[in-house]
């Protein structure tokens, strides 16, 4: 078992160096909070994430969340667009030796407080929702903590109507989970490295299924690979399915 310790990034008053004095905590959660729901995390952001968390002895095991954008959970707009980026930011922050990630369906509010900083006895303070507080509150003038840079008044709004309209039934929490197919969990496309007398000189994207041929033939057109094999005579060829090709050369 991990223990690990959330962490809301640069701007949070808890800082690593803190997380790190608590016995038993060698990592973080936390996410990339300064990229809109839908849109593909840079992975300079990811990178520092990262390296903010090692140089303080961290690790970075858990992404908390990636935000499911609206449109996905209401089957409307660019909600194709937008899964085809929640993949995406799941393969960056996978290549950043991310295991865990975390994500949810709910509508509108993935979460909901009415106190961030209710005071404890001990001089901590915590979260807190109090029932009667947010009864008084009009969803749709909403002024929860937290939400006030998430959404707009309006759109608030506007997106309790659209949920109105789909009605219970029609939101992805209430469905049935779906099945494990693990034909659905295999990339169409790989990077593959490209190796000449041993050392990396190029990487490049194929399909998952090229022939060992037709992978060889595109590495030797890259320019970085050409830099090192013009003129040169060909050893050896080989192709490592799903992860690089091997060239040895020698001079003619």
């Amino acid at each position: 078992m991990k223990i690990t310790f959330r962490w809301y990034g640069e701007d949070d008053p808890v800082t690593l160096d803190k997380i790190r004095q608590i016995p038993c905590v060698t990592g973080t959660v936390t996410a990339v909070y300064d990229v809109a729901p839908g849109k593909v995390w840079p992975r300079e952001s990811i990178a520092r994430l990262k390296k903010l968390c090692n140089d303080n002895g961290l690790e970075m095991e858990v992404i908390e969340s990636i935000p499911v954008h609206e449109d996905i959970k209401l089957r409307r707009g660019n909600y194709r667009e937008y899964i085809d980026n929640y993949k995406e930011n799941i393969r960056r922050v996978a290549e950043a030796g991310v295991k865990c990630v975390c994500y949810n369906f709910m509508p509108v509010f993935d979460w909901t407080r009415s106190r961030l900083d209710q005071p404890l006895p001990d001089g901590s303070t915590a979260l807190v929702y109090h029932t009667e507080d947010v009864a008084k509150m009009d969803p749709t003038k909403l002024a929860l903590p937290g939400w006030d840079a998430s959404y707009s008044p309006s759109e608030i709004k506007e997106l309790i109507d659209a949920y109105k309209e789909l009605g219970e039934e029609g939101l992805c929490s209430t469905a049935k989970w779906p099945d494990y197919d693990e034909s659905k969990c295999v990339d169409d496309e790989i990077e593959i490295a490209v190796q000449v007398n041993g050392r990396v000189r190029d990487r490049f994207t194929v399909p998952a299924d090229i022939e060992a041929a037709d992978a060889i033939a595109r590495a030797k057109e890259l320019d970085k690979v050409r830099e090192f094999t013009d003129g040169m005579a060909f050893i050896k060829e080989l192709y490592v399915p799903g992860k690089l090709v091997n060239l040895v050369v020698k001079p003619q």
